[in-house]
């Protein structure tokens, strides 16, 4: 049997691959889609910014021409983005590859967005000053005062969200506020994994292994122009979302005096290694996701549970 061949013939329409990052994940989503006529969809919240490459492992050009790639490059580094509008963008792709009767191959580290697409999450609106009021008052009085008033308002969604998670306390009052509904009232929420036809495999790797191949994946970047590039986009300005993005805000201190290039590449290290224990977390929630723990080759490595992940999807 080819490596991805299957008993089945009906090969689910989208196939994700999640898992933190640095473990694989755009390598095998190029192998997957040349295998059975795909094109990649991306899933990573700081990708879909223009030229913010280096620093977000953006997929190289090489292999954007090998496969086609869908939500890259959206939106410039100064300009907001939400969730609400990556799942307008998502649909739109998946109905074009669908329309070319292509399969879409789901790639990305991004929770959020990866369920928004997946679950078609109902996504509350926007209210800015109601945000920008509340991130003077979490400013002041701090995230447990934030997460006290939502325990009054809406003590379901408190019970969700750790005390000291300023973001995430500060957009649930929001939708609170804005909305005049509990923030937990929108739709099953994130605590719900209901049957879904994704084909779903994750990825991980030994802990250590994994902070090795962050390390490397930090230096690479930057011996190949990360600081450059922050330079360029921080000129050029970046919303309050990607300036987020892990490399970019650490790197920012050095340039304004706050570290050596020496200090802030430590400090991207070790970020990358936190944020890559969270997402792991975040994905392992979810029991429809199979996963492979990698040992050296991600892609020959995942086979048989990408295998059994086609032939086991929901229909």
């Amino acid at each position: 049997m080819r490596r991805w061949e299957t008993a089945r013939v009906d090969v689910p329409e989208v196939i994700a691959v999640v898992g933190p990052t640095a473990t694989g994940k755009s390598d095998l989503g190029v192998d997957l889609a040349l295998a059975l006529g795909g094109e990649v969809v991306n899933a990573d919240a700081m990708q879909l910014y223009r030229g913010m490459d280096i620093g977000t492992a953006k997929p190289s050009p090489e292999d954007r021409a090998r496969v086609p790639h869908h939500l890259l490059d959206l939106v410039e580094p100064h300009e907001e983005f939400t969730v609400a509008e990556f799942q307008t963008h998502y649909r739109a792709a998946i109905d074009e590859i669908g329309a070319a009767a292509r399969r879409a191959i789901l790639v990305g580290g991004t929770g959020l967005y990866h369920r928004a697409a997946i679950d078609d999450l109902t996504i509350p609106g926007e209210w800015p000053e109601i945000r920008a009021r509340l991130e003077r008052y979490a400013a002041g009085f701090g995230a447990p005062a934030l997460h006290a008033r939502l325990s009054e308002i809406d003590p379901a969604a408190a019970a969700r969200i750790e005390p000291g998670n300023t973001r995430r306390l500060v957009r649930a009052l929001e939708v609170c506020e804005g909305s005049g509904r509990p923030f937990s009232s929108f739709g099953p929420g994130l605590d719900s994994y209901p049957p879904t036809p994704v084909a779903q495999v994750g990825l991980a790797w030994d802990r250590e292994r994994l902070a090795g191949r962050i390390e490397a994946r930090v230096t690479a970047m930057v011996d190949a122009g990360l600081l450059d590039e922050v330079r360029r986009v921080r000129a050029a300005g970046m919303s309050r979302t990607a300036a987020q993005a892990l490399g970019y805000k650490e790197l920012i201190d050095h340039l304004e005096g706050r570290a050596t290039l020496d200090e802030a590449v430590a400090r991207v290290v070790l970020r990358t290694r936190q944020f890559a224990v969270r997402q792991e977390r975040w994905f392992r929630r979810d029991p429809r996701v199979r996963w492979v723990t990698i040992a050296s080759d991600p892609v020959a490595e995942a086979a048989p549970i990408v295998r059994d992940a086609l032939e086991n999807a929901t229909t």
